[in-house]
């Protein structure tokens, strides 16, 4: 005797439940959407003499596509990861022009900066690569690091006025989610603050 399966009916009916299933399944796979953090600019940089009247581009920064996200980097020797469960409102390079065009705004260093597609008569460009932006997490404890690589272009004749490497790190006192944004910004506003008193100085 053969056995005798559903008929094509009764597998037509058992299909929209097994989808249903299969859906509400990925539901409870899916948990809440990753907490999102944001990073502040310098209100002002210390120390800094002189001012110009140069009008200043920033393009948006070059970075490899590890950094070229929202998501929060964390280095482990040589193997990169991302922070669970956290993420930068944009795009890393996007979030550090705004904040790089905020820094030098607060400063009251330069006659004008801002973004392509602003209107600026410009001078200068600041070409920034991000090669660091990141918590480097070492055991029980680590820190939060920022390198950047900056040219400063002259825009009248195309020829790079002076470049320069600037690093910070900070101490992560908590292995959280904000502890690590809180390292990570004190890192970036030091660079920050140095990258303004540079440009301004060499401008």
């Amino acid at each position: 005797m053969f056995a005798i399966g559903p008929g094509r009916g009764c597998m037509k009916a058992l299909l929209p439940l097994a989808l249903a299933l299969a859906l509400s399944g990925c539901g409870f796979l899916k948990g809440p959407p990753p907490e999102t953090f944001d990073l502040t600019a310098p209100q002002s940089v210390p120390g800094s003499k002189g001012t110009t009247a140069a009008q200043i581009l920033i393009p948006e920064p070059s970075a490899l596509k590890a950094l070229d996200s929202e998501r929060i980097v964390v280095t482990t020797g040589s193997k990169i990861s991302y922070y669970p469960d956290a993420q930068w409102p944009d795009r890393l390079p996007r979030l550090f022009q705004a904040k790089a065009v905020q820094a030098f705004e607060q400063s009251k260093r330069a006659r004008a900066v801002g973004r392509p597609g602003e209107g600026l008569s410009i001078d200068f460009q600041l070409l920034i690569d991000i090669r660091s932006f990141e918590f480097v997490s070492s055991g029980d404890d680590g820190f939060a690091k920022v390198e950047i690589s900056a040219k400063i272009l002259n825009d009248r004749n195309g020829r790079i006025v002076s470049s320069k490497i600037l690093t910070a790190e900070a101490p992560v006192i908590k292995d959280s989610a904000a502890g690590v944004v809180a390292g990570v910004d004190a890192a970036m506003n030091e660079v920050l603050v140095e990258l303004v008193t540079w440009v301004v100085g060499r401008i």
